[in-house]
């Protein structure tokens, strides 16, 4: 039984799912808007929405933070400058997971997550 076991595995190792998400991060911070698996993108969010939390207080240990999951410097940058304020006043939920449908390969269900827009 799988009781209190969280996250999916994703057919991966620890360092290769590390990776992606990393990968997937820093292409969501760069486009603001991806298209990607649902199991993928579910398990993206969080780790995200982590990232977003902390760059609303700018702090030299938030920026470290923010750096170990983030491969450039400038995509940081963005989060504290650009992305983070946006949110300032908004407690969480920062991205939205819309459904797109079956993949025409392999008929994985595919989603777009993308970060709620603040009117």
């Amino acid at each position: 039984m799988r009781h209190n076991v969280r996250g999916r595995k994703l057919g991966r190792t620890t360092a290769h799912r590390t990776a992606m998400f990393r990968n997937q991060l820093a292409a969501l911070i760069a486009h603001e808007r991806i298209v990607t698996t649902l199991p993928k993108a579910k398990e993206l969010r969080p780790v995200a929405e982590r990232v977003i939390t902390r760059g609303r207080t700018d702090t030299i240990h938030a920026r470290r933070w923010v750096r170990g999951w983030l491969p450039d410097r400038d995509l940081v940058k963005k989060v504290f400058d650009d992305i983070a304020p946006r949110f300032s006043d908004r407690p969480g939920g920062y991205l939205r997971i819309t459904k797109l449908g079956p993949r025409n390969g392999d008929a994985a269900e595919m989603a777009v997550l993308e970060f709620v827009r603040e009117e």
